[in-house]
């Protein structure tokens, strides 16, 4: 996994680390690792891994571009590590390490689309009763084919749309009692 050195930029905020990662691969031939979020303070951590020279170029740079947006709290280039720190730099925490982890498919279940049925209006039962004046029932039709209710009360057969005056509701005497 680690060729020649190991190079790590702990700065604060993933803004200021995407910003780092992206000058020290513009920088340098190294290889981006990740990166890993500490436990806390908003610091990220990028790790690199490259030759000794291209890694301290590219940390330098990286530094350099992290600073202008937010904090770099600490840099450290480590030449010819040992192999057992391998364990230490490729955390299961590390984002971003592709060719590292072995992805596995996680099954999906689609939800099958909801059945729609469409039932015409001639079939929708009207009310009994004609103490309704004849704008009542027109407006009533009118609800029941395009779905119109009152967002007041609620009621289909209400002859008020959204937007006009609370007044012109079926029930707004009783909602108006309620109120006072």
């Amino acid at each position: 996994m680690v060729k020649n050195a190991v190079g790590l930029l702990e700065v604060v905020g993933l803004a200021a680390a995407v910003e780092a990662a992206d000058a020290a691969v513009k920088a340098a031939n190294i290889e981006l690792l990740g990166y890993e979020l500490t436990k806390g303070g908003g610091m990220v951590v990028v790790k690199l891994s490259g030759d000794v020279g291209a890694v301290k170029a590219a940390v330098d740079a990286g530094a350099m571009a992290a600073a202008r947006i937010n904090r770099v709290v600490a840099t450290h280039v480590i030449p010819r590590p040992h192999h057992e720190l391998d364990a230490m730099i490729a955390t299961t925490e590390t984002v971003g390490r592709s060719n590292h982890t072995t992805a596995v498919p996680v099954p999906v279940s689609i939800p099958e689309p909801p059945v729609i049925i469409e039932v015409p209006v001639s079939l929708v039962e009207e009310p009994a009763g004609d103490d309704q004046p004849d704008k009542a029932q027109d407006n009533n039709q009118d609800s029941k084919k395009w779905g119109y209710t009152c967002n007041l009360c609620g009621d289909p057969a209400c002859q008020r749309r959204k937007g006009e005056s609370k007044m012109t509701c079926l029930h707004y005497d009783k909602n108006n009692k309620e109120d006072e």
